[in-house]
């Protein structure tokens, strides 16, 4: 648990749309997971309407760690990573669900990766042994292979939300509707090493998906494009040198 005015080893980001009732049984195994680590979690209320928002007000009052942000209208996925990443304090900033298919130990083993002594400065799951449906698999495994070859990077799984990066590095990323999809590819255009982890799927604990598959698989691809865009454009020089006047 995090003390007060104490930086937190990890900032847990949880977009929230409507999970009121995955939200006590998360916060609770993140606790016991976590809970011999300074960490903090901020969940972003991204203008649910299921009460989730007055559910995570409840559970802050006794959870020291939990920090939350309300986003004044349901603005997506990509924005309440984002407004999640402005507001986390951690060394590391870690992104889950918050329905419950992605195990906060499996976290904490993306965690211990990029803390490692390796060069990595984030680490993406990619999910083993997975529980949505066979035509769901098919779909995802179509648009990661269409996203791969549109941006010319290979990510095995864009569709997992676990993930660890240094907060340090997530200055270096754009803001854009979409983003949370291509955090792996914008990244290594930053410069930084990101390595792939197996990491379990478990079924979502309550309520139903909010994404379409065709739907999202259609944004993607557009995103795929403007990602691909970004990657041409990027800056690459090189400072020779750099003499102060006195």
């Amino acid at each position: 648990m995090t003390v007060k005015g104490e930086t937190p080893v990890v900032s847990i980001v949880l977009p929230v749309f409507n999970e009121h009732e995955n939200l006590a049984p998360l916060i609770a195994e993140i606790d016991s997971v976590f809970g011999g680590l300074s960490y903090e979690i901020v969940a972003v209320d991204d203008g649910s309407t299921d009460g989730s928002l007055r559910e995570l007000n409840r559970l802050s009052n006794d959870c020291q760690a939990l920090r939350v942000v309300s986003l004044e209208v349901h603005a997506g996925q990509s924005a309440a990573f984002a407004a999640g990443f402005e507001t986390a304090r951690g060394q590391y900033v870690m992104t889950m669900d918050a329905d419950g298919q992605n195990a906060p130990a499996d976290g904490l083993k993306l965690l211990d990766v990029v803390r490692g002594p390796g060069p990595a400065t984030a680490a993406v799951g990619y999910r083993m042994g997975r529980v949505d449906t066979r035509w769901k698999r098919i779909q995802s495994r179509i648009a990661n292979r269409v996203r791969d070859v549109i941006t010319g990077d290979a990510v095995r799984d864009t569709g997992c939300s676990l993930k660890v990066m240094r907060r340090a590095v997530l200055r270096q990323i754009p803001r854009f509707q979409g983003m949370h999809r291509f955090l792996p590819t914008l990244l290594r255009r930053a410069g930084e090493e990101v390595i792939e982890v197996e990491v379990g799927h478990r079924p979502r604990w309550h309520g139903r998906t909010k994404y379409g598959m065709w739907g999202r698989l259609w944004v993607g691809l557009w995103d795929a494009f403007g990602v691909r865009w970004l990657l041409r454009r990027r800056l690459v020089y090189r400072v020779l040198e750099d003499h102060e006047r006195e």
